[in-house]
């Protein structure tokens, strides 16, 4: 059968979602720890597959990752929840044969903007300019091969104390995409970049622009939606709960 589970991870504790070689990371943490417990073989004869591939730094509320396997859920979630203090597993779902977690209806993620001398209502303005379906190749790390051109649904601002929190909604990011944007945002909201440089930078994607990236630590990969929901269970939700407050804490 096939499993997908939702995981939560610090990612100032690993050197990025995506493993490598003699390095820590979640994929290659949560990979290791399935093998251990007999739940997978390997990775090519379980098709393990991962929605999302976060950055050194970034954090996450909910990927998802799926794979074949014998075991039950309740052995996969007992055995998991176990193995980690920095990679909470809290949700499991039994789904069809292809499933790939990749292919996802939206992702949501935020970026904690903390607040000095901007001007707020610049930098709301100016993310308007990048919603709706744009090329991004001077807002992203553009891999080789991959189109350039994404939709932004909806980014969506609120304000604590002297933290700007945005919300961005999509159905796919480009590499650094969120996090381009946002140093484009800072910019704006400290008088140093105008909006009509944005409009240009967007219109002209063979010019080329550089308005830096934002740190990785104040991202978070907030949430990943499906066409279906998944079982969470009790421990799960009340460590996820405590992470969450964690994070926003930091």
């Amino acid at each position: 059968m096939r499993i997908a589970i939702k995981i939560a991870y610090d990612g100032n504790n690993f050197y990025g979602y995506a493993r490598q070689p003699q390095l820590r990371t979640v994929e290659g943490e949560l990979i290791k720890a399935l093998i251990k417990h007999g739940i997978i073989e390997d990775t090519n004869d379980s098709c393990f597959r991962s929605a999302s591939r976060t950055d050194k730094g970034v954090s996450a509320l909910c990927n998802v990752v799926a794979f074949n396997t014998n075991s039950s859920k309740s052995n996969i979630l007992e055995k998991l929840s176990e193995e980690f203090t920095d990679i909470i597993v809290y949700a499991i779902k039994n789904v069809n044969p292809d499933f790939n977690p990749r292919y996802a209806k939206n992702r949501q993620y935020r970026y904690n903007l903390i607040i000095t001398n901007h001007d707020v209502n610049k930098i709301i303005t100016a993310a308007s300019c990048f919603t709706g379906q744009h090329n991004f190749t001077n807002f992203a790390r553009v891999e080789e091969f991959r189109d350039p051109v994404r939709a932004v649904d909806n980014i969506i601002f609120t304000q604590k104390n002297n933290t700007l929190i945005i919300d961005f909604y999509a159905q796919t990011f480009l590499w650094n995409q969120v996090r381009r944007i946002i140093s484009a945002l800072d910019k704006v909201g400290l008088g140093k970049l105008q909006k009509d440089q944005i409009v240009e930078a967007l219109s002209n994607p063979d010019k080329d622009f550089d308005f830096g990236v934002s740190p990785p630590e104040s991202l978070i990969l907030k949430n990943i939606i499906y066409d279906f929901d998944f079982e969470i269970f009790k421990k799960g939700k009340t460590k996820l709960t405590n992470f969450e407050n964690k994070l926003i804490s930091l």
